[in-house]
This record gives C-alpha cells, structure tokens and sequence, in this order.
C-alpha cells in the first residue's frame, strides 16, 4: 500500500489556532506520508513571511515534519510531468508540480485542502482532509 503524499497547506495547520484542524493534520503525519522538497521550501517560506517566524522555530518545525515522513526530491521529470498536468487540469505551476512528484511515486491520495477535492488524476485521489464527513 502506497503511502499518502501531503501538500504543505496540510502541514502548516500543524501551526493554526483552528485546533480541529491541527489535530487532524499531526494524525495525519503520524501515520506517515510523503512530501516533496517543494512542500519543505512552501512550509518555510509561510513560517518566515507570514507567520513572522524566527529561525530557531522555523527548524523546530522542519525537524518535527521531517521525522515524520519521507522526502522526495524536484527532478526534471517532476518539472516535465508538471508542466503536462498544468495543461490537462488547469492546475497553477506550484500544484502541479505537488501533483506530479505525488503521482512519481505512485501515490494513492495527496492529501490538500485547497485543490479539487474528488478530483481523479492518473489513478490517484485528491482528498480534502478537512472536509466534514457526510452524515
């Protein structure tokens, strides 16, 4: 069974005041995953512009989401499948490239709040992990 592939929006609830969907984020990195070094570059990039942080806390939490899941690296075939999926789906460049390191992998389901919740790509699901459950 395939390990999910985490988009970093999912990870920086980890830091939100929203306490549902924090504990829902740290259930899922416990339960292990899969990220990209784009999702590593997002998570920083959020923690110093936005949230103002310093860097000692920018690497508490790096340290904190790296040992919990596995890492992959940008490739040129990342870039390459990226630009493919932008213009089949319509997707920005950023989420494209989520997309295409998450289906390199052959991931199941990426894990992401803010793209198509539903939405079928190549096999694997995109699943919007906030999204309340159907009664």
């Amino acid at each position: 069974m395939s390990k999910p592939f985490i988009d970093s929006n999912v990870i920086l609830y980890l830091l939100s005041g929203d306490t549902a969907k924090a504990d829902k984020a740290e259930a899922l990195l416990e339960t292990g995953g899969v990220i990209s070094v784009q999702v590593l570059n997002e998570v920083l990039s959020i923690c110093r512009r936005k949230l103002k942080m310093d860097w000692d806390e920018i690497d508490a939490v790096l340290q904190a989401v790296k040992s919990c899941v596995e890492i992959v690296p940008l490739t040129t075939a990342t870039h390459e499948l990226a630009v493919q999926i932008c213009k089949r789906y319509q997707l920005s460049f950023y989420d494209a490239q989520i997309c295409s390191a998450a289906l390199l992998i052959n991931a199941k389901v990426l894990f992401s709040e803010d793209m198509h919740d539903g939405m079928i790509m190549d096999g694997m699901e995109i699943k919007n992990p906030f999204k309340p459950k159907d009664r």
